[in-house]
């Protein structure tokens, strides 16, 4: 079935009180209007048009690659914004899905199904509906014997007969394109607001014998509409479940789902085990078998196989097999950690690459450094990587072993199997097989303290 999908994305949203455009305003690291255009292409529309307005090159830029895009410039009702969309309608030759890019948990199956519905059923219009227990403030669908729509009557027109209706229009339509683009021609503002109303092409065509039917959808949280910061915040409860189920269906362990926070963009293999608090985002992949403790936070990160990640932040950088990171670490942007690698409690890593099998195990910075394999790492260690100008980068090599409360002044090589006394300031290269005392030597002073 061929089908395009026009989305309208041009409000103002002021009830978000915000000055980011209402439709970039995110679900679970995805602007809203994006989870509506994914749908789309999840569906298989042949194309997508986003109708932008408010802040348009805002969201042009924030979605550009994923979508055409038409203009409407003034806000003069539904109609009036499909109408910007009518280049793409005309030369249809299938059906038009039109979506509220505000309504971001509207799913591919949905539409899929409801373009399915409208071809086999033979309409020229159907009307996505949802049937609600409180259906207070939405227009109403009301049928005629046959189960079609007769008409859409909205709450303040609405007789006492008609508000008893619990079936509600969910702003959301498929059409066929020659229907749609005859009706949008047809349609008047001559309202009390001097709108163009979408609703007014269905009373055009069944004015002209045409059939509009009604699709229902099984899960009403899919019709609802961001316009305030609380519905973003259930909207976001409502895909994160969605999210984290469809993981645990998948073979994940997460000991405390609802506090669980992970985009849709994360990648996570059977086996792996999740605690509570637990954050991941972005493009994250978790191999099998590692476990992610409580508190942690992972941006854009691999994680290894086996490896034990504890109360820690790690962005931008990838961790090898069976390391074990945490708690209280804090790996930066460009760090490459390999296997069976100790990161320990308070340890900050930044731009460093770090060899399988070293140790590092509390209150130190490794910053622009490749540390080689079996590396051990003293309690206070420090590169020092920064001369108020520039950055230079720290090397050292397999077996080296760096006592406690070590400076390496970059930039600085350690060579294989070196040994530093804890306490030193490195300034010069350290030999192959050799020992470096860099610190002056204990000066003691009796009875000082009687003299003074």
């Amino acid at each position: 079935m061929s089908f395009i999908s026009v989305i309208l994305s041009a409000g103002m949203g002021t009830r978000m009180k915000s000055r980011v455009p209402k439709v970039l305003h995110e679900v679970c690291g995805k602007p809203l209007t994006r989870w509506v255009i994914e749908a789309s292409k999840n569906a298989g529309a042949d194309e997508i048009v986003t109708v932008i307005g408010h802040k348009g090159e805002t969201v042009r830029e924030a979605l550009d690659g994923l979508t055409e895009f038409a203009v409407q410039s003034e806000q003069l009702g539904t109609g009036h914004a499909v109408m910007q969309a009518g280049e793409y309608i005309k030369k249809c030759a299938g059906f038009v899905v039109i979506l509220n890019g505000d309504a971001p948990l509207i799913t591919a199956k949905t539409i899929e199904n409801a373009v399915r519905y409208h071809a086999d059923s033979g309409n020229s219009a159907t009307v996505i509906t949802a049937v609600l227990e409180d259906s207070t403030g939405y227009g109403r669908i009301v049928r005629d014997a046959d189960g079609n729509v007769l008409k859409i009557v909205e709450q303040k027109d609405a007789d006492a007969e008609e508000l008893l209706i619990k079936e509600i229009n969910s702003g959301m339509y498929v059409f066929g394109a020659d229907k749609l683009a005859y009706a949008l021609e047809k349609i008047t503002p001559n309202n009390a607001q001097g709108e163009y109303y979408l609703t007014d092409t269905l009373a055009i065509l069944l004015e002209n014998g045409n059939k509009i039917g009604a699709y229902t959808l099984e899960d009403n949280d899919e019709i609802r509409g961001i316009n305030d910061r609380l519905q973003l915040s259930e909207a976001e409860k409502i895909m994160r479940k969605r999210i984290n189920n469809r993981h645990m269906l998948g073979g994940v362990t997460m000991r405390d789902p609802d506090n669980t926070y992970i985009e849709d963009t994360v990648e996570i293999d059977p086996d792996v085990i999740i605690e509570a608090n637990v954050s991941l985002s972005g493009n994250t992949k978790i191999c099998g078998g590692a476990v992610i403790g409580s508190g942690s936070k992972i941006i854009n990160s691999r994680i290894g196989s086996g490896t034990e990640v504890m109360s820690s932040v790690i962005t931008d950088s990838t961790v090898g097999e069976n390391s074990h990171i945490g708690p209280f670490a804090y790996i930066r942007p460009g760090s490459e950690v390999g296997g069976n690698v100790k990161v320990g409690d308070f340890v900050e890593l930044k731009n460093a690459v770090i060899g399988s099998g070293t140790k590092i195990s509390h209150l130190t910075y490794i910053g622009d450094s490749d540390v080689g394999e079996n590396v051990n790492f003293g309690c206070g260690c420090v590169t020092v990587n920064y001369d108020g100008k520039k950055k230079y980068r720290t090397v050292v090599e397999d077996n080296a072993f760096i006592g406690c409360n070590t400076n390496l002044v970059s930039p600085v090589t350690v060579r294989k199997n070196a040994y530093i006394a804890a306490g030193s300031t490195i300034t010069d290269e350290v030999p192959e097989n050799s020992l470096a005392v860099a610190r002056s030597r204990q000066v003691v002073k009796t009875d000082w303290k009687d003299k003074r």
